[in-house]
């Protein structure tokens, strides 16, 4: 979401809504990215009873996951790949009069994805996401709010596309202090059934996640921050076979740091870096992310 400072009756946004380098549950456990990952420090720390305003967004990391977790949770060197993802971004920003101190959002989202595994590789688009959030403040100090969105099933490519329905919800909070932010989310992902002409149906498990920042407020112009990801995946059950898919179940946490650069009143740039300290049946996080806003 975005950051925002009054200050003059001009409005600042620094950072912005729902970022995710992977929104759904992956076909098996091995997901690419812990879902909201990308988020940075004021993710949704967020004004009410504002005028209508726009913002665009991009998004990209690429992961080096050059070992994976196994069953019992040891890091293997096996079975790893190398994933550039993006996101591009368009949000609408508005309140109403009949709803007073409630802020509300609708966006629409494109992902991109190049992956690189076992000597091939390919990339395309992905699917397009679409969903609102409404919010409020508890007090001048703090913001609470929930969003939703649902992902569609197709890509430009069969490798990116999930073939099933997904949506997410999660909750939001920020808190401000004088000199430190933290805010975050508490989320999960749930998928309709996936059918493929050829091939068995499958129920992808669902997802469990959060995502939370704690920011230091150096300055006006960076802010340091750390960063604590964490994902619960249950199993993917086969409706053809009726039976439970092995190794399917995964669970991941990685912890991260990077700052927050404010360019100026428009424009502001978050990078970071993560790194998986847990997981288990999953592709270890070793991945640098960035985000760059533009608000009109």
């Amino acid at each position: 979401m975005v950051r925002t400072i009054w200050s003059g009756g001009c409005l600042r946004a620094l950072s912005i809504l729902l970022p995710a380098s992977s929104l759904v549950p992956a076909v098996t456990a091995h997901a690419a990215d812990i879902p909201l990952a990308i988020i940075g420090p004021h993710e949704y720390d967020l004004p009410v009873d504002f005028k209508p305003f726009n913002v665009l967004v991009q998004y990209g990391d690429g992961n080096a996951a050059g070992s994976t977790y196994d069953s019992g949770g040891r890091r293997q060197p096996t079975g790893g790949s190398h994933t550039w993802a993006g996101m591009t971004k368009y949000v609408h920003f508005r309140s109403f009069d009949a709803i007073p101190h409630v802020g509300f959002a609708f966006e629409v989202i494109q992902s991109e994805s190049f992956v690189l595994s076992q000597g091939t590789n390919y990339g395309g688009l992905g699917p397009t996401i679409v969903g609102p959030a409404v919010w409020f403040k508890p007090n001048a100090h703090s913001t609470f709010g929930i969003q939703t969105f649902m992902q569609t099933p197709v890509g430009t490519r069969d490798a990116l596309s999930p073939s099933y329905w997904s949506n997410l919800s999660s909750f939001m909070f920020d808190y401000e202090w004088k000199h430190f932010s933290f805010d975050g989310d508490l989320g999960a992902i749930v998928a309709s059934t996936k059918h493929k002409t050829g091939e068995h149906s499958y129920s992808p498990g669902t997802v469990f996640h959060s995502n939370l920042r704690f920011s230091w407020k150096a300055s006006k112009i960076i802010e340091p921050f750390f960063a604590f990801d964490w994902q619960n995946t249950a199993g993917m059950r086969d409706n053809t076979a009726n039976s439970w898919v092995s190794e399917s179940s995964g669970r991941e946490v990685a912890l991260g740091v990077g700052a927050m650069v404010n360019i100026s009143k428009r424009v502001s740039l978050t990078g970071r870096y993560s790194h998986s300290v847990d997981g288990r049946n999953v592709p270890e996080t070793n991945a640098y992310y960035m985000k760059l806003v533009y608000l009109w």
